[in-house]
């Protein structure tokens, strides 16, 4: 620990301090909103992208959010939308 602590230039009791706070409402916002992108680009066959997810979220769904977070949360949860049949996605 001491070593990674030095490495990263944090003190330990910082470290654990940390370690031990809550989750931030943005970090539990983006965590359910993930699971919903992920569902939903589940259910599309795997062809919706971060445009008709935004969408489906705000259209269908009644939920606020941008379209940077969405396409951010897409990014990070590693998912692509796939070209269908030239609409735009």
């Amino acid at each position: 620990m001491r070593t990674a602590t030095r490495a990263l230039g944090v003190t330990e009791s910082g470290y654990f301090t940390w370690r031990a706070r809550r989750p931030s409402t943005r970090s539990i916002r983006h965590t359910w909103l993930t699971e919903i992108i992920t569902t939903l680009h589940a259910a599309s066959g795997a062809t919706h992208g971060y445009r008709r997810i935004h969408r489906e979220l705000t259209q269908t769904y009644g939920i606020t959010v941008s379209h940077g977070t969405v396409e951010l949360l897409i990014r990070r949860a590693g998912i692509r939308g796939r070209a269908g049949d030239g609409t735009p996605s």
